[in-house]
Formats: structure tokens, C-alpha cells, sequence
């Protein structure tokens, strides 16, 4: 029981830190004066990212969730230990295919969902892991 919530509250937390890095970035564009129409991005980068926080935020309300558990098969992969292998490799594999299927806006949203979560989780491994020392 300890260990499904667990499990549910990562769950949560990620939807949480994925919406967060991507909410900070658009901030951070903002403070740049990027968000000023007469200062665009100059290749709608900041467009991009709305559209990829859109894909991001419904991901969570789909098919990748198990019904009534919040549990998708990432936080499986995570317990486990292969998260960011997991997310590197998703996202090599949508670029990879990029435009084979004739969606290719949608491959590249899901590449950059992966990319953040390899962020996600590569950070989060860095946070967790203790300090060691070389001699």
C-alpha cells in the first residue's frame, strides 16, 4: 500500500516538474523580453514550447495512465532504475521517425516530451546521489 502511493505521488510530482521546467522556461523567455510581440523568438521557439506543454498536460488526462491508479508504465520503469535510458532512448526514437507516419509535428512533440523527462530524471539523480570523494 506504502509503496502504490509512493509511486502515485512520483507520478504527481513529475506531472508537477515537467509542467514546472516548462512554466520557469517560459518565464525566464518573458523576462528576456521574448514574450514582447515587437521581440519575437525568431523561430517561434517560444510557440513551440506552448505547444509542447499542451501535448505535455494532456498526456496525464489519456491512455498513459492506468485507470484509477495514476501509475503509468514510466514510474514502473523508474522503480527499476531505467528512466533516463528509457526517456533518451523514446526520445532518439520519435526523431529517428520523424515523418515516416505523416505526423511529424507529432513526433517531435513527443521527442520533447521525453527530453524533459530525461531532464527530469537526470536531475532528479543528481539530487538524490550523495557526494563521494576521489583520492
Amino acid at each position: 500500500m506504502y509503496k502504490h502511493q509512493s509511486i502515485m505521488e512520483t507520478r504527481n510530482n513529475n506531472a508537477t516538474n515537467a509542467w514546472g521546467m516548462m512554466a520557469e522556461a517560459m518565464e525566464n523567455m518573458e523576462k528576456q523580453g521574448i514574450s514582447n510581440p515587437a521581440i519575437r523568438c525568431k523561430y517561434d521557439e517560444d510557440e513551440v514550447l506552448r505547444k509542447a506543454n499542451d501535448y505535455i498536460t494532456q498526456t496525464y488526462k489519456s491512455h498513459y495512465t492506468s485507470k484509477g491508479t495514476n501509475i503509468q508504465t514510466l514510474d514502473l520503469i523508474e522503480a527499476v532504475g531505467d528512466a533516463p535510458a528509457f526517456c533518451r532512448s523514446n526520445a532518439i526514437k520519435y526523431l529517428s521517425r520523424y515523418d515516416k507516419k505523416g505526423f511529424p509535428s507529432q513526433d517531435i512533440l513527443k521527442a520533447i516530451h521525453y527530453c524533459v523527462l530525461l531532464h527530469h530524471f537526470i536531475n532528479k539523480d543528481r539530487e538524490e546521489s550523495e557526494p563521494y570523494e576521489t583520492f
